[in-house]
């Protein structure tokens, strides 16, 4: 699968990378991103392997990735309109300020502003709540960012990092209301991090979102680099946000380990492998902060993994799901179909249905 083998994005007619290229390392003003010049290096390299899909938001490096992404485009304006360009809003960039963020109509407003004048260009392909900010009714949100997309400011919208009961009360609305409705929802998702597929991965599905990964490799536990054996600890930034490697994360180190000694690659390809085929997913956010990692990265697009090892890589990394999920996919199918039907003829489409009654409890 090359990274020109466009998909649609949601329901929409949005056709973007099964790779998106995050722009969150552009910049190393938090010391450790990377500096202008190798960001630049690393969104051509993206471009010229057939890419077409970047991805930042307005608080990374506190503005400078939307700075530096801009810059670049000034360079290359020809290619600014063939890149579908999505960024985010919601931190606070001004301190002392209560509507500096956040996503209410006078902070939406402004900051689509500030992000346009820091990516130089005059309109956005996907705008993102970044965060549910739960101090503003979500009805004014949508109605904001339905009036974006009126002025031709804004193409398309998304929502990330909220609940799937909120995201759905603002997609109903914008349906019912005739607004612009959500075509994506990024979470964090990853052989890690699959929680998601309790509840907001099988609502993006049915609402019509396409769902987009962010730290497929856990913040850099997949990365290969971590294993059971070296005992190597996550230190800084990332080690604040994973801590020190559980059991469970060993035993999914592993497995990946394993199977990608069976292919002949390694942890991180078979762990971006796995995710962009999960159901739902449209595109996965890679963080690439030079260009030999989005090289390695971009090795994922050609690995197919057998169904046994998926199977595998399933297994050691299924996780505990809130209810009703569990209760849903074990005892509701039996239950569905499993009773007679109004001419006493029993259905046959669940099977390990009880005789009669008598064996139901």
């Amino acid at each position: 699968m090359p990274l020109n083998e466009y998909i649609t994005l949601g329901r929409s007619g949005l056709r973007v990378s099964p790779f998106c290229l995050g722009g969150m390392t552009f910049g190393n003003d938090l010391g450790w991103g990377a500096d202008v010049d190798e960001s630049n290096a690393v969104l051509s390299h993206y471009f010229e392997a057939g890419g077409n899909f970047i991805d930042t938001a307005n608080s990374y490096t506190r503005g400078h990735s939307e700075a530096i992404i801009g810059d670049y485009f000034a360079q290359k304006r020809a290619q600014r309109d063939r890149v579908v360009l999505a960024t985010k809003f919601f931190f606070n960039l001004f301190a002392g300020d209560p509507n500096g963020g956040g996503a209410g109509r006078k902070a939406i407003v402004a900051q689509c502003e500030e992000s346009l004048r820091r990516l130089k260009t005059d309109y956005i392909d996907l705008y993102y709540l970044h965060n549910w900010d739960r101090f503003t009714p979500v009805d004014e949100t949508m109605r904001a960012l339905d009036d974006l997309v009126t002025a031709g400011k804004v193409r398309y919208l998304g929502f990330s990092d909220a609940p799937a009961w909120k995201v759905a009360q603002a997609q109903m609305l914008a349906h019912f209301r005739g607004w612009a409705p959500l075509i994506a929802l990024q979470v964090e998702y990853s052989l890690m991090e699959r929680t998601v597929e309790g509840e907001l991965v099988p609502m993006a599905d049915e609402l019509g979102l396409g769902v987009l990964p962010w730290s497929p490799l856990k913040m850099g536990a997949l990365s290969g680099r971590y294993t059971r054996t070296n005992g190597q600890k996550m230190q800084g930034y990332r080690g604040t946000f994973v801590g020190e490697l559980t059991e469970r994360q060993l035993d999914i180190i592993d497995a990946a380990e394993e199977i990608a000694n069976e292919v002949s690659s390694d942890v991180p390809t078979v762990a971006l492998a796995w995710v962009q085929r999960r159901p739902g997913v449209a595109s996965t956010v890679l963080g690439a902060r030079t260009v030999e990692h989005l090289q390695a990265n971009l090795r994922a697009l050609d690995l197919v993994l057998t169904p046994d090892q998926v199977r595998r890589l399933d297994a050691v990394s299924r996780p505990a799901l809130n209810f009703p999920a569990e209760f849903n996919a074990n005892l509701s199918p039996n239950f569905a179909h499993a009773g007679t039907t109004v001419n006493g003829i029993r259905s046959k489409l669940v099977g390990n249905v009880p005789k009669d009654d008598s064996e139901r409890w």
